[in-house]
């Protein structure tokens, strides 16, 4: 019975998104950023900090996953399929400028949201969130390697290195939310693949 019930069931067809080389640099990126803003959580809010204690050992762990965070990408420069998407990422067309406004004035219309294989809102968060975690690694050194630069430097770069922190948060935030809210872009960073339903819709103008 189950296997006439699957049988007349319809194999929905599906595209490949993303290698495995693409999905571990994802990975590995979103965990160690994940430690990233635990860590600078038990560090910054007193409840946590209190109830976690050991502050020097959170303080290592913090410095050692801030460190690691842009070797996932520069390993991930080895895979052909990685580098490709980089070049989709780099690349803002006319179509991307057609989708920004229409993401700005909430027009939802597919024809109004032309997309390759990222959109626009994908290609900026990715051109932030790297400059962001750059800005974090120089600051993050200036604060660890304090008799390498004057006072002021170091003061400057704690100011800038905390509300980045935050500014960071609340964007992952935002990132996740909008993950939760589309089961098909999930689903293509863990299998690599979509249904070509999904591809077509919200990114008609990529061909795989």
């Amino acid at each position: 019975m189950s296997l006439r019930a699957e049988a007349s069931t319809p194999r929905v067809a599906t595209v490949r998104r993303f290698g495995p080389a693409q999905r571990w640099v994802h990975r590995t990126t979103a965990a160690l950023m994940g430690v990233c803003v635990v860590t600078a959580a038990c560090l910054y809010v007193p409840q946590l900090a209190e109830l976690v204690g050991r502050r020097e050992l959170v303080v290592r762990v913090h410095e050692c996953a801030g460190l690691a965070l842009p070797v996932p990408v520069l390993v991930g420069l080895a895979s052909r399929a990685f580098r490709a998407d980089l070049g989709f990422l780099n690349r803002f067309g006319p179509h991307d400028r057609v989708w920004l406004h229409a993401a700005l004035v909430r027009d939802k219309r597919r024809s109004s949201r032309p997309a390759g294989k990222f959109n626009a809102g994908q290609k900026i968060y990715a051109a932030w969130i790297t400059g962001a975690t750059l800005v974090m690694l120089g600051t993050g050194l200036l604060m660890w390697f304090t008799h390498l630069t004057p006072l002021v430097w170091r003061t400057s770069a704690t100011f800038v290195h905390d509300w980045l922190a935050l500014t960071i948060g609340i964007v992952l935030a935002g990132h996740i939310g909008m993950a939760i809210g589309d089961p098909e872009a999930r689903r293509g960073l863990r299998t690599g693949r979509v249904s070509r339903e999904w591809a077509q819709h919200e990114h008609p103008l990529w061909r795989p």
